[in-house]
């Protein structure tokens, strides 16, 4: 038995025409060109949440659920990814102002060409000892110049009282010395100023800095203040260890900031002193 011949196909003939010769059924259905014929179900459809907003009678409130809606952002969200003209952030600055003007306790020890960028007195704390005596020394030295008088016995009195003024004196100096003691920075360096009659400076460049940082004890985060440590290529220094810095957080984020982004602090600089004298022509 012979099988029918398959008629070879002829090579100027078409995929649809050879089907339609052969009896296949041929979709009428959106070509390739007429856009994709995605199905409603896939999530592309407005039925899903991809048509315009104003298609819908009810508004935003009408949008069926499960599609893709857009995110409202508020201007309060994008207040801290602004930034002027300077690349400085709008945002709050998480360092105070600076002082315009050194002390005249200060500005003899800063050559003309150096930006002062601020000074601190050491904390209070830095007082404790010197207080303790003088109130320990008060009550003691009172009461036994107190039973030294009713002993009438002048001359230990006098003595007593004596050495209560030599302890106040002492304390007063103290108190003297921490006044006059200034923790200093510039652009180039920063400084410990110390000594009432005998002066001492101890100074340490910024660029010699290889490593800051600061302690602070329990109390010392409990009165805001602490203990920086400089190191300079492992080499000891005149200025390593400043105690009982006050705001050490708001210091050490200056003084790096002065270390690293000194172009920063002169466009804030810059900046604070525009808006200063507007403010001064208003």
């Amino acid at each position: 038995m012979d099988r029918p011949s398959t008629p070879s196909p002829d090579p100027d003939e078409s995929d649809r025409d050879r089907w339609a010769r052969e009896g296949a059924p041929i979709d009428d259905g959106p070509g390739y060109s007429d856009g994709p014929a995605y199905s409603p179900s896939a999530g592309y459809s407005e039925s899903a949440g991809f048509g315009d907003s104003a298609d819908y009678a009810g508004g935003e409130s009408a949008r069926p659920r499960g599609g893709y809606t857009a995110t409202d952002i508020s201007e309060e969200d994008l207040a801290g990814l602004q930034v002027d003209a300077s690349g400085l952030p709008l945002g709050p600055r998480r360092v105070l102002p600076l002082e315009d003007e050194p002390t005249p306790l200060v500005s003899r020890y800063l050559f003309p060409t150096e930006r002062y960028r601020g000074e601190w007195k050491r904390h209070w704390i830095h007082l404790t000892t010197p207080l303790l005596v003088i109130i320990l020394a008060t009550f003691i030295l009172g009461y036994l110049s107190g039973f030294l008088f009713r002993q009438e016995a002048t001359g230990l009195t006098t003595a007593a009282i004596l050495v209560w003024v030599g302890i106040f004196g002492w304390v007063a100096w103290k108190v003297g010395d921490w006044y006059f003691d200034r923790f200093i920075l510039t652009n180039k360096r920063v400084m410990v100023v110390s000594g009432i009659i005998t002066r001492r400076v101890a100074m340490m460049p910024l660029l010699r800095v290889t490593d800051m940082k600061y302690e602070q004890s329990p109390l010392g985060r409990a009165l805001n203040y602490g203990t920086f440590v400089l190191e300079s290529a492992g080499q000891e220094q005149a200025l390593r260890e400043i105690k009982h810095l006050p705001n050490p957080n708001e210091l050490y984020l200056r003084v790096v900031e002065e270390m690293y982004e000194p172009q920063a602090v002169e466009a804030r600089l810059g900046k604070d002193a525009d808006e200063a004298r507007a403010d001064d022509g208003a």
